[in-house]
């Protein structure tokens, strides 16, 4: 057997030769993205799985596997993470009327990307510690809207956040204002139909309460829309798409979009 300090010194080489290794790992991901963007290819693809781990084969069966996959599974979140942050650097503000999918779209993106989540009507939830349905009904909803202006507000100072918005939120010019200090906004949109069947067993929609049909929503979409065009940075159409699309389809309209500023400011 061998001696003690002989085994803690080759455990400290082997710590140093390691974390060279993960340096150049996660120097060689931001070069993959940074070359992808310069060659104006897709950085995520339906083909390119955002979260397949990339496991050696060889790790099956092996001694170590479950710590080792364990290991690969930290290492591919850092990947992730240092992919995000080459990718975008501000915040993604979600907008669209309810049953958009706002809130399915901020959870995949939060992973794909690495990045933070805050989601308006949870943070006004628990700061009034009431449902929104209930604050509509004892407050009325322009108590509601000032909650969400406040929210907004505090929101001003986070980084790589998806911030996932109200369906009114964007009514008010200056939560807009507020928002595009540090955030991308993007409009996602959906037909009335697909709006309605996501969104008919929810008692959580004040505003359809008594209302759940096409109609209704039909009309509230048309009377919100130049709100939402005019916030808009992108739109993305989920009808018909997984999640999975919408989101490789919002990195790369926003990976452009941050693109063409740069190039603009460039020639400045």
């Amino acid at each position: 057997m061998r001696e003690l300090s002989e085994i803690k010194d080759d455990l400290d080489c082997i710590s140093r030769e390691l974390l060279k290794l993960l340096e150049k790992k996660l120097d060689c991901t931001a070069e993959l993205v940074e070359y992808k963007k310069a060659h104006g290819l897709p950085v995520f693809s339906q083909e390119e799985d955002p979260f397949h781990d990339f496991l050696p084969d060889d790790i099956k069966g092996h001694v170590y596997e479950e710590e080792l996959r364990k290991i690969f599974k930290q290492v591919r979140k850092a990947e992730k993470s240092v992919q995000g942050k080459s990718l975008l650097d501000c915040n993604i503000a979600l907008i669209g009327f309810m049953g958009t999918g706002k809130s399915t779209v901020s959870k995949y993106l939060k992973d794909m990307l690495s990045m933070k989540e805050a989601d308006v009507d949870a943070m006004i939830v628990q700061e009034q510690k009431m449902a929104i349905k209930d604050i509509f009904a004892q407050h009325g909803e322009a108590y509601f809207r000032d909650c969400e202006s406040n929210a907004i507000i505090s929101l001003q100072n986070c980084r790589r956040t998806i911030i996932t918005c109200g369906g009114g939120a964007v009514i008010r010019d200056e939560n807009v204002k507020n928002l595009k200090k540090s955030s991308r906004i993007v409009l996602l949109t959906a037909s009335p139909e697909t709006v309605l069947e996501r969104v008919k067993y929810s008692d959580e929609r004040p505003i359809l309460n008594g209302n759940m049909n096409v109609e209704f929503i039909k009309g509230l979409i048309d009377k919100r829309a130049s709100y939402y065009e005019r916030a808009a940075d992108i739109t993305v159409e989920t009808d018909r798409k997984s999640v999975q699309q919408i989101c490789i389809e919002v990195a790369a309209s926003l990976v452009r979009l941050e693109a063409e500023a740069e190039n603009e400011r460039e020639r400045k």
